[in-house]
């Protein structure tokens, strides 16, 4: 038992064994798996064995927000950006500031949010929908998918 882990086949060992390797590290991770294999129990150990321990852990199921809300909900919005946006909104990125983000079946993501989770990756910088202005992020991203991603970017539906 490890990091809220249980298992002692060599798979899982391995397992163990990338976490402590991935924990000391600020780069984005992406957790493979088929569906209820405990990637989030995955994601969870990596933050909490992380200097980010103490910030937050922000976890979103990209498949389980339509795409018209999912831009919202991840950078958030001005008020007055769309019809229904009656207050200025915080989204997940910065309300995981100082910790870790965990983006669940992101090979549902489309393709536009994509590119703005990019540049967050590149640039450590959000823009809430509605706004021109950037709003810096200190988050490490964690991915997971059940979805082979090498065939989805072939099929173009994913960026590589």
């Amino acid at each position: 038992r490890q990091f809220g882990l249980v298992g002692s086949s060599p798979g899982m060992l391995e397992v163990f064994r990338k976490i402590k390797t991935y924990s000391v590290s600020d780069a984005a991770v992406l957790v493979t798996g088929e569906t209820g294999t405990g990637k989030e129990l995955i994601a969870r150990a990596l933050h909490e064995q992380s200097m980010r321990r103490r910030g937050p852990f922000v976890a979103v199921n990209c498949s389980a927000i339509s795409d018209e809300l999912l831009e919202s909900e991840l950078f958030g919005h001005e008020k007055g950006a769309f019809t229904g946006a009656l207050k200025m909104h915080r989204g997940r990125f910065e309300r995981a500031d100082g910790g870790t983000i965990f983006l669940d079946e992101i090979g549902d993501m489309p393709p536009a949010t994509q590119v703005k989770l990019l540049r967050v990756l590149e640039t450590g910088r959000i823009e809430r929908v509605g706004s021109e202005q950037e709003v810096p992020v200190d988050v490490r991203v964690v991915c997971a998918t059940n979805v082979p991603l090498e065939e989805a970017v072939g099929k173009g539906v994913f960026r590589s």
